[in-house]
């Protein structure tokens, strides 16, 4: 199987369909309820939701998944039905299988029920309609790479006596993001530089992204959410939940953790934990979402129509 671990839940919905083909004798005695074998439409209806949710146990590496909703419809024909499977859950990974699942075990009950009735009955194309959820849906484009910053907050990095793990780390993960990483740097536990360098890297470098790394727990010298609150202008509370409680799903020690993420001029400041494990889940339960802050940032607002005017502004300069 692979590991989803690191992904966070989403609405994911999926649909497909497909098609038994019968002759029009055989059609009509389905919407005649005149089937030896009882009601062909809701003994389909019926094995379809129970495939759905049986899916894992034959289709080798899929996942598991608690369902929270599952409708198997269909389309009579003159010489055919056609049969429609919609799943929902909100989950780490897609239900596309569940619906194929769900129409392929309606569309066999259908054959094993019509099969003494009609020795030409066949089965047709079964496909994915639709789907979504997951990151995908969530992703938002760009121009040019967001310039970002990562600053390591470590006396003992500092000063060489630690290597530093979670810098490289940080910078490794965004290597597969729309981000160019333009500025690093470590400095000490030290409230005053770590307000200069944000200060200098919003202000004078105009970095979109800043993550901090460390000094965010609650030792004597974790000074890195005070100095962030003295240097952002809004807050933005979400972003610092959306990490404790991806943390606090893997290890009940995240709840300790104090970052704080704010708003300085056009730049977004995120602190991040110290460790590299903790930096690492923490950019997994931020992106791609993160990534939607800028076009509100710049004036885009949520809209396909604003991002396009962000867009233009941007070609513009």
């Amino acid at each position: 199987m692979i590991d989803v671990s690191p992904k966070f839940n989403t609405l994911r919905y999926a649909k497909a369909k497909g098609v038994l083909y019968a002759s029009p004798e055989t059609i009509q005695r389905v919407k005649d309820n005149t089937v030896p074998k009882g009601d062909v439409l809701q003994v389909a209806r019926a094995a379809g939701i129970q495939a759905a949710k049986q899916t894992a146990q034959w289709i080798v590496f899929c996942h598991p998944i608690p369902l929270d909703w599952v409708e198997i419809s269909a389309e009579v024909e003159d010489d055919s039905i056609k049969v429609f499977a919609e799943v929902r859950s909100v989950w780490k990974t897609g239900v596309e299988m569940e619906a194929l699942t769900a129409v392929s075990a309606a569309l066999l009950n259908m054959y094993d029920m019509l099969k003494p009735l009609d020795d030409a009955l066949k089965i047709g194309t079964i496909q994915l309609v639709k789907k979504r959820g997951g990151k995908s849906d969530f992703t938002d484009a760009f121009p040019e790479p967001i310039k970002a910053g990562v600053l390591v907050i470590s006396t003992s990095t500092y000063e060489g006596s630690r290597e530093d793990k979670s810098g490289r780390v940080i910078q490794e993960f965004l290597k597969n993001q729309p981000v160019e990483v333009v500025e690093y740097k470590v400095v000490p536990d030290d409230r005053a530089q770590i307000e200069q360098t944000l200060q200098e890297w919003a202000d004078a470098r105009g970095l979109d992204l800043i993550f901090t790394t460390g000094g965010t727990g609650l030792g004597p010298y974790d000074l890195t959410p005070e100095a962030t609150r003295a240097v952002i202008e809004r807050e933005v509370p979400g972003i610092a939940e959306a990490i404790r409680r991806h943390g606090k799903d893997r290890t009940p020690f995240a709840m300790l953790s104090r970052e704080v993420v704010g708003v300085r001029g056009k730049t977004l400041i995120v602190n991040l934990p110290g460790s590299s494990r903790g930096a690492k889940e923490s950019l997994e339960a931020l992106f791609p979402g993160l990534l939607h802050a800028f076009p509100m940032l710049w004036g885009g607002g949520h809209t396909p129509e604003g991002r396009a005017q962000m867009k233009r502004k941007e070609d513009e300069k």
